[in-house]
């Protein structure tokens, strides 16, 4: 049975509910394994394929695209409804995951993982977004836990996935295995996401503005993933990449004062505690994938862990980032504010990132460990109340937009992290352990603006409530 769009103030049931929440835990699912279940099945691509020099692009087309479509797919989900952009979405990825699994050379499978990243984005932030339609801001961190939860064990079971299916079969099965998950998601994205109605107004599409975006983004991640890789970062390349990514931006900025309908609303953007939790996001995620690219590193070069014992000695730190977003959620929820939680979870991240640049090797693996599981609360704990956060501060109309927009720079933060950490393991080759102690104390003092940040925020109370006020109508 549909659900129907609700009128102002109304509750759904839990029934409802778990009706949008099956078909968006299976989009999150879905999009969290397609980001590194390729990863085992790259060397025998190159033999398949007669080619390896690029086939780090087979990685870096789905993100990119991914990442660059978060912030249109939210603004469209707003003007045309979350069923109506999902799900064309969902079939764009099906489609190319099918294309993937027939490629035969490098540049189509590339090609192809590319519009797989661009279904994917509506994946993320549609999903996302549909949160808020039928869950009221003091509930959503809750569910927004659950969430957290199932990205992270797909992040994790992702690789494990994708070495059986290379081991026993042949990689081409990681598309055709998508093929079924897929098709779940999409009957029950059709099913579950009836009936809600656009929240925003179903004006012009600002389609220059979603170029400009695209390109903007794809440009800057492109000069981050080859730089300090296939050109050393003063080299013209990419000296020319982030130039012409400035330019871009610049353009965007101009174009979007100017648009009847713009991708980044002017009202959303002005309000200070908006752009101090997108800040905050932006400090959290690349401190986390700061720690997700030096951890494994640092425990195979300096402590002579296995690549295998290296994945599963990280667990501590992706399993403490699950418990954190759930502890995070419901503390939000038990409270109806975000401030403080954020801020004691920032704090203690700093803390115990700080504590790591000191940690000595005699410690071995279990202390690093134990230590990486102690910041993986802190840094998951923000994920949850920062979306939470984010969509309060939007009227209703403009819930896809902000979350989309949130996505976006936690995606960047990431790409700036793991940029920065391979920077600094790069400045410091001659004594890497070193370059982790920096490394770690940069995540520090990252988080500890984070913290500053959070604290210097107003301390709303989440609505328990559907509805918008009339000061949100008139914003």
């Amino acid at each position: 049975m549909p659900i129907t769009a609700p009128p102002t103030g109304r509750v759904y049931t839990h029934a409802e509910k778990m009706r949008v929440l099956g078909g968006i835990l299976t989009c999150i699912l879905l999009a969290a394994l397609d980001q590194t279940v390729v990863l085992p099945a790259l060397p025998q691509m190159a033999t398949s394929l007669h080619g390896g020099a690029h086939l780090s692009w087979v990685v870096s087309a789905y993100l990119l695209t991914t990442t660059a479509t978060t912030p249109i797919y939210g603004k469209l989900s707003d003007q045309l409804g979350r069923r109506e952009v999902l799900v064309p979405a969902i079939i764009l990825f099906l489609l190319a995951c099918v294309f993937c699994a027939l490629a035969d050379s490098v540049p189509m499978l590339i090609l192809a993982r590319a519009f797989q990243g661009i279904g994917g984005g509506a994946l993320l932030s549609v999903s996302q977004s549909a949160i808020a339609d039928v869950i009221p801001p003091r509930e959503r961190g809750k569910y927004q836990g659950w969430l957290a939860g199932v990205w992270a064990v797909s992040s994790v079971a992702g690789p494990i996935a994708g070495g059986f299916v290379v081991q026993h079969f042949s990689w081409r099965w990681i598309f055709w295995a998508n093929v079924p998950l897929g098709l779940v998601a999409l009957v029950l994205c059709v099913r579950g996401l009836s009936g809600l109605a656009p929240t925003g107004r179903r004006t012009q599409i600002d389609y220059a503005g979603a170029g400009l975006l695209l390109i903007s983004v794809t440009v800057l991640l492109a000069g981050l993933s080859l730089g300090g890789v296939d050109f050393p970062w003063l080299s013209a390349p990419i000296f020319s990449a982030f130039a012409l990514s400035l330019m871009l931006f610049s353009a965007l900025a101009f174009q979007q004062r100017r648009a009847v309908e713009p991708l980044f609303p002017g009202a959303l953007l002005g309000k200070t505690g908006f752009v101090q939790t997108n800040l905050v996001s932006f400090l959290n995620s690349a401190a986390m994938f700061g720690a997700i690219f030096m951890l494994p590193l640092l425990l195979q070069g300096q402590l002579h862990a296995s690549a295998a014992a290296a994945g599963l000695e990280i667990m501590p730190f992706l399993f403490s980032t699950t418990v954190g977003a759930f502890i995070g959620g419901q503390m939000a929820k038990r409270t109806g504010k975000t401030k403080n939680i954020m801020a004691a979870s920032l704090g203690s991240a700093a803390a115990m990132f700080l504590l790591m640049t000191a940690l000595p090797l005699t410690s071995g693996v279990l202390g690093f460990a134990s230590v990486s599981g102690l910041f993986g609360l802190g840094i998951g704990g923000v994920m949850p109340t920062s979306i939470v956060t984010v969509q309060s501060q939007a009227a209703q109309r403009d819930v896809g937009t902000a979350t989309g927009i949130l996505l976006l720079v936690r995606a960047l933060g990431g790409a700036f992290g793991a940029t920065m950490a391979g920077a600094v393991l790069a400045y410091a080759a001659s004594d890497q352990m070193n370059g982790f102690r920096l490394g770690f104390f940069i995540c520090s003092v990252m988080l500890a603006v984070g913290t500053l940040i959070a604290f210097s925020m107003e301390n709303a109370m989440l609505r328990n409530t559907l509805h918008t006020t009339p000061a949100e109508l008139e914003s």
